[in-house]
């Protein structure tokens, strides 16, 4: 019960961050859960099972407050849901820390680049449609590698050139829903087909992936109306400031500081 009540607590404070700025629930949840001892595949696992119940409901919450722009979704979900198949898959051969410095690197241009913008106060512009299926598919890969790569690479990509905020983060999150799913399948085949030999982790944190599940339900259907009623300014800066904390935080683990 103590490990339920914990990441019931985890989930609740990483999807109101996810829901309200398109990112950090993967990062926040495997921190955790890595903190606690359990394998990197097996923690990549165990957020994106519980991510499709809270996805779910945040899609289902930028959806009801028209935060989402549904040309953009379409590509941009088939290409998260074909990048995130293949990096499930990449997880069982290669190690997802090597892509980390190369991720880190670009967090903290895109935040500095967020910031920059929000302090010029420029008007927002549409993300290009053609851009948004290859954004997708690069997203995918790196949230099933990483864990946690689709809010960072995709909803800083798009506030980054300029894209309206709101827009943006609806519509991420609501394609993070099918990409998730696609992610939770991948690695179930890999289960079954034998492919994944750190799997029989994840029944023994059953817990905690219940926790995460609930405490994310309770705070998914708040997504939407927070990024609706927020002024653009004050999100392009909450978005930044994420933004940077990430890179900042994942710099300092890598350089051995944390």
């Amino acid at each position: 019960m103590d490990d339920f009540l914990l990441f019931a607590f985890v989930g609740f404070l990483a999807q109101a961050v996810d829901g309200a700025l398109g990112m950090a629930y993967g990062v926040i949840s495997s921190t955790v859960l890595l903190s606690f001892g359990v394998p990197p595949a097996t923690a990549s696992a165990s957020v994106h099972a519980a991510e499709v119940f809270t996805t779910a409901a945040s899609a289902g919450s930028h959806a009801v407050n028209r935060n989402v722009n549904w040309k953009l979704f379409a590509p941009l979900a088939a290409g998260g849901c074909v990048g995130g198949a293949l990096g499930a898959f990449v997880l069982t051969s290669i190690d997802g820390d090597l892509l980390k410095p190369f991720i880190t690197g670009y967090l903290a241009l895109m935040g500095l680049a967020i910031l920059y913008r929000a302090w010029r106060s420029r008007e927002p512009r549409r993300f290009p449609v053609k851009y948004s299926g290859p954004l997708g598919l690069v997203g995918g890969f790196l949230d099933a590698v990483g864990g946690g790569g689709w809010g960072p690479t995709v909803t800083t990509a798009m506030v980054g050139v300029g894209a309206e905020p709101r827009v943006s983060i609806g519509t991420a999150n609501t394609a993070e829903f099918f990409v998730t799913s696609t992610i939770s399948a991948a690695f179930l085949a890999a289960l079954l087909s034998g492919h994944w030999e750190q799997a029989e982790g994840l029944t023994s944190h059953a817990a905690s992936v219940a926790g995460l599940i609930f405490g994310g339900l309770l705070a998914a259907p708040l997504a939407g109306f927070i990024v609706r009623i927020l002024p653009v300014r004050v999100l392009t800066y909450a978005v930044g400031i994420v933004v940077v904390g990430l890179a900042g935080y994942q710099t300092a683990r890598l350089a051995g500081l944390l």
